[in-house]
C-alpha cells in the first residue's frame, strides 16, 4: 500500500517513542483517542503573540507586494510551481522546478515525479477557485487530494494504515481508523478552521495543519493536501490574496524539525514549539517571497525597456507578460494567447533568441525559448540578476 509517510524523516533520526506523557498514545495502536480541537492547553504565550505580529506584517507586505503586480497570472505561474516542486520533495517525490515548467504544456511526455508534482500545483489552482464556492472542509480536501494523485481519493474506510520509520521498519504512528471516526474528527476539524475564534488566524493555520496531519484521512496524500490547504486556509481568512506563499521552501530547509515537532504534539502534547515553527516558517517565507516578487517585477520592467528598444515592432505588454508568466516557452503559446499568428509568433521568439531574451533549446520534435534570467531569478535565493543592456 503507498502512503504519504508524513513522519517518513524518522527514518534518519533514532527518535525513542516510548517516553510519552500522552498514555493514550501508543505508536502502533490507531490514535482514535486523538483529542478533539481546539487544544486545552494555553497556546498563545507573550513568544507565540510576538511572533504572530512578525509573521503578520510579513504577510501583509506580501500581499500588497503581490497586488502591485498587474498581471496576476505571473505570481500563478511561478510560485505555484516552487511550492509544487518543494512540497513534493518533502515526500521525496524529486523533481527540478525547470523540469516543471518545461513540461507544463506538454504532461504527457514528462516522468511520473514530474506529473506528479504537476498535479500538485493544480491541486493549489483548483483549492483556490474552490474556495469561491465553498469554506474549508472535508470535501475541499478530498478534491484536493484527488488532483494531486489523478484519482479519486475520498476518506479512507480501511484499516492498516501505518507509519513507519524507513530504516528500521518500526512503527512511528498510527492514524484513526474507522471511516466514522475519521470523519467526526474531520468535522471537528472543519468547526475549528471555520468559526469565530479568538485565536489567530496564524496560530489555528498551525494547529489544523498539525490536526489534519494526525488525522491523516487518505491512503495518500496527507503531506502535500495538508500543504495546500495551509495556503487555501491564508487565502480564506484573507491574509494573502493568492496561493502565492511558497511555504514549503521554509519546511524543506528545516525539514527534520517540521516532523520532529509535528509528533512532539502527537507524543506529548508539545504545541507551542510547533505553533513557534510553523509562524517561524510563515514570517521567512513570505519575507523572502515579497523580495523575490519585487526582483521579479523589476526585471520584468527591464525587459520590457530592452525589448522595446531593441525590437519595437516585436514589444508588447502582452509579449512581456507571456514570457514572464511562460519561462520555458512555446511558438504556440503566443498563438493561443492571441499575440501573433504562428509565422509573425516564430519572427517574434526568434528576435528575442537573436537580442539575447531568450535562449532555444530543442527538446524531440519541440523548439522551446528559455527566458534565462528569469529562471535564475526564480531557482536561486539570491534576487540579484545582470540587467540586460549592462
Amino acid at each position: 500500500m503507498s502512503m504519504e509517510a508524513t513522519y517518513s524523516v524518522f527514518a534518519a533520526m533514532d527518535q525513542p517513542m516510548h517516553h510519552s506523557h500522552r498514555p493514550e498514545w501508543q505508536p502502533g495502536t490507531p490514535f482514535n483517542a486523538l483529542p478533539a480541537l481546539p487544544p486545552i492547553d494555553e497556546i498563545e504565550t507573550r513568544a507565540i503573540l510576538k511572533q504572530c505580529v512578525k509573521a503578520r506584517a510579513a504577510l501583509a507586505e506580501l500581499k500588497q507586494a503581490a497586488e502591485l503586480i498587474p498581471d496576476q497570472r505571473i505570481l500563478l505561474s511561478a510560485f505555484p510551481m516552487l511550492e509544487a516542486q518543494a512540497s513534493s520533495e518533502i515526500e521525496n517525490i524529486i523533481t527540478t522546478t525547470a523540469e516543471l515548467f518545461e513540461h507544463l504544456s506538454a504532461e504527457q511526455r514528462a516522468t511520473p515525479a514530474v506529473r506528479e508534482a504537476l498535479r500538485y500545483r493544480s491541486a493549489l489552482l483548483i483549492g483556490a477557485a474552490e474556495l469561491q464556492k465553498r469554506p474549508m472542509c472535508t470535501r475541499l480536501a478530498e478534491i484536493v487530494c484527488s488532483e494531486i494523485k489523478g484519482i479519486d481519493m475520498q476518506v479512507r474506510r480501511t484499516p492498516g494504515t501505518t507509519l513507519r520509520n524507513d530504516r528500521t521498519g518500526d512503527t512511528i504512528y498510527t492514524p484513526p481508523e474507522g471511516e466514522q471516526v475519521l470523519r467526526d474528527l474531520l468535522a471537528n476539524w472543519e468547526r475549528f478552521v471555520n468559526e469565530p475564534s479568538e485565536l489567530d488566524p496564524l496560530v489555528r493555520m498551525a494547529i489544523s495543519h498539525y490536526q489534519f496531519e494526525a488525522i491523516h484521512p487518505f491512503l495518500d496524500g496527507n503531506g502535500r493536501t495538508g500543504r495546500v490547504l495551509n495556503s487555501l486556509f491564508l487565502v480564506s481568512h484573507g491574509l494573502i490574496g493568492q496561493p502565492v506563499l511558497y511555504l514549503s521552501r521554509a519546511i524543506i530547509a528545516r525539514k527534520d524539525e517540521y516532523y520532529k515537532r509535528l509528533l512532539a504534539v502527537t507524543a506529548r502534547g508539545e504545541w507551542i514549539p510547533w505553533v513557534e515553527f510553523m509562524l517561524e516558517c510563515v514570517e521567512s517565507t513570505a519575507s523572502w517571497t515579497t523580495n523575490k516578487i519585487a526582483a521579479m517585477r523589476a526585471l520584468q520592467v527591464n525587459t520590457g525597456e530592452f525589448v522595446r528598444t531593441k525590437c519595437p515592432g516585436v514589444y508588447s505588454h502582452e509579449l512581456i507578460s507571456l514570457i514572464f508568466e511562460r519561462p520555458y516557452l512555446r511558438i504556440a503559446d503566443l498563438v493561443e494567447a492571441g499575440i501573433a499568428k504562428r509565422q509573425t509568433a516564430a519572427t517574434y521568439v526568434d528576435r528575442l533568441t537573436e537580442i539575447g531574451v531568450l535562449e532555444e533549446r530543442t527538446t524531440g520534435q519541440t523548439r522551446l525559448f528559455v527566458h534565462v534570467k528569469l529562471m535564475k531569478l526564480l531557482t536561486h535565493d539570491s534576487n540579484e540578476y545582470i540587467k540586460y543592456g549592462s
